[in-house]
């Protein structure tokens, strides 16, 4: 038995390469697992698999991950030729483990594509590709690793109150973006270009955090601190 909060992270499926080996693997990048732990939670890795929701009652808190895109289909549009490849397991069991997560109340962070699963997951949608609505790539200047931009924190929110500030530099990497805000979300932050960079809900009864940033590249330990003191309440009232 231990006194900290099992946190599931969603992983998915690749083909990757490790010593001798070449073939398919559940892959999460370490960071993830690495802040979760640093913040006192303990990791547990969630596949891509149909039927991933019975662990649920096994886990005090969530966090939906980075990646590829959703499938535009899932919010009523067709792709963008910027957009995909979609994953059709990978969309189906984090948007399954999201509206059962938040329907039982537990806390879950939503980190990028994390952030855009919520969204969908309540009936938003997406800029499938933000340079057309930019007019340029400042939300993914690097093709492989990441980029920074400021954004602004509105006051008064869950996520002021975790950042302990109102303007942060924070690390991104996305070319996706909230288009049409999910029933009862707000957003709560904020780049000069207008787009969305962080949603929670407007009631605050839960904790249901989601940046489109990436925290887990950073040094800022704030969002995985307030995950897993939120689920180490959640363990003890459950």
């Amino acid at each position: 038995m231990t006194d900290r909060p099992a946190i599931g992270i969603s992983s998915y499926a690749q083909r990757a390469r490790w010593g001798s080996w070449d073939d398919d693997a559940v892959l999460l990048p370490r960071r993830y697992v690495d802040k979760v732990a640093q913040a006192g939670g303990l990791p547990v890795l969630l596949p891509s698999i149909a039927g991933g929701t019975a662990l649920l009652p096994l886990l005090s808190g969530l966090v939906l991950s980075g990646g590829g895109d959703v499938d535009p289909a899932r919010y009523g549009a067709p792709p963008h030729p910027a957009a995909g490849p979609f994953n059709e397991a990978r969309d189906s069991a984090e948007l399954d483990l999201c509206r059962h997560a938040l329907a039982a109340g537990l806390p879950v962070l939503g980190i990028c594509r994390g952030l855009q699963v919520i969204n969908v997951a309540v009936g938003g949608s997406l800029h499938q590709h933000l340079p057309d609505v930019v007019g340029n790539d400042s939300h993914s200047p690097e093709q492989s690793g990441y980029g920074a931009h400021k954004v602004s924190v509105a006051p008064a929110t869950q996520l002021a109150a975790i950042l302990g500030r109102s303007e942060a530099a924070v690390p991104t990497h996305h070319h996706q973006a909230i288009d049409r805000l999910g029933t009862d979300l707000v957003a709560t932050a904020w780049t000069d270009d207008g787009v969305i960079e962080a949603v929670e809900f407007d009631d605050q009864a839960s904790f249901m955090i989601a940046v489109q940033w990436h925290p887990e590249a950073g040094d800022d330990l704030s969002l995985f601190t307030a995950l897993v003191a939120a689920a180490s309440d959640f363990a003890r009232r459950r």
